[in-house]
């Protein structure tokens, strides 16, 4: 089993190589974003109360999150992975993660961290937000997002740095360089 999760700031492009990854490994995508949105869709109680918190740019809880991606796993077969996206969010994620995956003997790999700068990571979602017309891609909004991601988030990169499994990707190239980087990394890690 190929169990990766993707890491990086809001905008770092996360979605568009998780699609390129899971078509290549045939790995489960298990994006906590279109989980939620999905839940917020539905109108179902969960995502009414998810709802509030993410349009403040904020992050739920570890448990809520937790909860969605154990009983996820729980509901997948035939396929030789998984693949994280927006999961681990905190350190508290990362170590409950470990713990799920070493209780089935299938240890996450690696953490594919992808790095851009804030400006083009601020462009990028602005864009998106025309296009896609996400409320919670405003510019105060986004800002909250990236305080959150750097207190919350970043120190899941040293997490698994101290393991040795964090691999570091520069995000600016085009979307085939990136994907090409990732899958080298991949092609060493599996």
């Amino acid at each position: 089993m190929l169990n990766i999760a993707l890491f990086g700031p809001p905008g770092a492009g996360k979605g568009t190589q998780a699609k390129k990854i899971v078509e290549k490994y045939n790995l489960a995508h298990l994006s906590t974003g279109d989980m939620i949105r999905k839940e917020i869709a539905d109108g179902t109680e969960l995502g009414r109360m998810a709802e509030g918190i993410i349009n403040r740019g904020e992050l739920l809880s570890d448990e809520f999150v937790v909860a969605l991606i154990e009983n996820r796993i729980a509901h997948l077969k035939d396929v030789d992975g998984f693949l994280f996206d927006g999961f681990p969010r905190t350190v508290a994620q990362a170590e409950k993660l470990d713990q799920m995956l070493s209780k089935s003997g299938t240890p996450l790999n690696g953490l594919i961290s992808i790095d851009v700068p804030h400006d083009e990571l601020m462009r990028r979602m602005l864009q998106r937000a025309k296009i896609e017309g996400r409320a919670d891609d405003n510019e105060e909004v986004i800002e909250n997002r990236f305080r959150e991601y750097r207190a919350k988030t970043l120190p899941v990169a040293d997490h698994y740095k101290a393991q040795g499994k964090c691999f570091d990707v520069d995000g600016f190239g085009s979307v085939d360089d990136v994907f090409a980087t990732i899958a080298t990394i991949l092609e060493s890690i599996k």
